[in-house]
């Protein structure tokens, strides 16, 4: 099956071991000086480990792999002892990965092992902070209404991460909600991005010239539309032939999905005037 799972570039690697404590799930080993990925069945393409290499020789690629089995991920944490095992919940938690966390708490009840504070009622552990991880693509909802934290200008932030390879379309903050997808630079260009845009919206970014990976964008739009339920979609480009690329991979999705919805278009000038505004 294809799905997505961590590809290391060999030549980037140093075999820093940074890499293996921020897996949980012990999907790494350094081996032979460089980290390796161990087995497919173990690594849940969620990218936990690429915020802890200091060489950026780890990314997230779209490809035929083994599916990712949280049975035998959660035998492996096990022997790895209680503190391994809270961090692997809450790296689930994070990343909306509720259908694989209820998985992990049946497989502790089944051995009897005690189910960490904040878990037991259900699958849906209390908000707090994770023990491992990528603290930058860490998922925090900060809420539909939430008050500016500082300056005079209000943000309509509301959620973290928002670059799209980072973002979980899993994420409470995408169910069923108003979705923006904005290329880069957009909100450099317009003054009241915020206030013209983001205002009850959740939000993801994107570059189609730079960013790597356009597939497993691709295979993200198509969940948040089929899976996530989003009501509408804005995309929000700059007046450059490259910036097209994120209305074409929107069209793509639409073309995949079992679910169609309205999708808007806005070309924004380099001067941040706005050049275009339309249903498509």
């Amino acid at each position: 099956m294809k799905r997505q799972i961590i590809k290391i570039d060999e030549a980037k690697c140093t075999g820093c071991g940074l890499c293996v404590p921020g897996c949980p799930e012990g999907a790494l080993q350094i081996i032979d000086g460089k980290a390796r990925l161990i087995s497919d069945l173990f690594c849940d393409g969620l990218g936990a480990c690429i915020g802890e290499c200091p060489e950026g020789a780890i990314r997230v690629e779209t490809r035929e792999a083994d599916p990712y089995d949280e049975r035998r991920v959660m035998h492996n944490i096990i022997q790895a002892g209680p503190n391994t095992i809270r961090a692997h919940l809450a790296h689930l938690k994070e990343h909306g990965e509720t259908a694989f966390l209820k998985v992990a708490l049946e497989v502790l009840k089944e051995k009897d092992l005690a189910v960490p504070d904040g878990y037991k009622d259900n699958a849906s552990p209390q908000h707090g902070h994770a023990t491992g991880g990528c603290p930058g693509s860490r998922m925090m909802d900060f809420g539909r209404d939430s008050e500016p934290a500082w300056g005079d200008v209000s943000s309509h932030l509301t959620q973290w991460p928002v670059q799209l390879h980072l973002v979980s379309p899993g994420a409470p903050y995408f169910r069923e909600a108003d979705v923006v997808l904005a290329a880069d630079c957009t909100a450099y260009a317009i003054g009241d991005f915020h206030q013209r845009f983001l205002k009850g919206k959740s939000l993801a970014i994107a570059c189609p010239k730079l960013d790597e990976g356009l597939d497993i964008y691709l295979a993200k739009l198509t969940a948040l539309i089929d899976e996530a339920r989003i009501n509408t979609l804005t995309v929000v480009i700059m007046q450059v032939p490259c910036c097209g690329g994120l209305v074409r991979l929107v069209r793509k999705a639409m073309e995949q999905t079992q679910r169609k919805i309205p999708v808007k278009k806005v070309m924004v000038g380099i001067k941040g005037d706005i050049l275009s505004d339309e249903w498509i």
